[in-house]
């Protein structure tokens, strides 16, 4: 049976049921609940590495936010080294444009020179800040796209920050940790209250 057209009130739902879309290789939509749920800590223990720090102090980047979404999800969907396949298709990609137009996802960018260096894109559902996908294109762009989208959270009150799955390494320098779904769902359903402020 074919899977039902993504639109914004079925990706809401989802959202708000700790479900999240992937896009199989033949372009079908499969949907997703991880037995053990990566987050990252938006607290103390949300650690940023002393060189990045230093490159994210150093101003070399400029990080602009909500200004480039559709180049941002594009740019998460190319394929790069070690990663030949994508899970956003076309899809995805328009409903979640959708989803930004509507004002629920949102996108961090870093430039350098004039040119997309790199960035992150997710959803936005009360405390809730769902990380879908970032990329680079200059080393640490990505990276410091997070610190600032941790920073611009904790100012909006936000309490949650899903990353999904542990996608690497680079997620565990600052401190993602994975938790069993039903604590992840009970941290859901309080984020889910919580009037953030993007």
């Amino acid at each position: 049976m074919p899977s039902p057209q993504l639109t914004p009130e079925l990706l809401l739902a989802a959202y708000r049921q700790g479900i999240f879309p992937m896009a199989d290789e033949d372009g079908s939509i499969g949907w997703y609940e991880p037995v053990r749920r990566a987050i990252i800590p938006l607290d103390e223990r949300f650690h940023v590495p002393r060189r990045l720090a230093r490159t994210v102090r150093s101003g070399v980047f400029t990080v602009t936010f909500d200004t480039a979404f559709a180049e941002v999800i594009n740019a998460c969907a190319e394929p790069a080294p070690g990663r030949e396949t994508t899970w956003i298709s076309d899809e995805i990609v328009r409903a979640y444009c959708e989803l930004h137009r509507l004002g629920y996802a949102h996108s961090v960018e870093c430039w350098r020179d004039g040119m997309l260096a790199g960035g992150l894109y997710g959803v936005a559902l009360g405390g809730l800040f769902a990380g879908e996908s970032m990329f680079h294109r200059i080393r640490d762009a990505s990276k410091v796209a997070l610190v600032h989208l941790v920073e611009r959270l904790r100012r909006g009150g936000f309490v949650l920050l899903d990353s999904q799955f542990i996608a690497g390494p680079h997620l565990l320098q600052f401190g993602t940790i994975e938790i069993p779904r039903a604590e992840y769902h009970r941290l859901l359903r309080a984020a889910l209250r919580v009037q953030a402020v993007w």
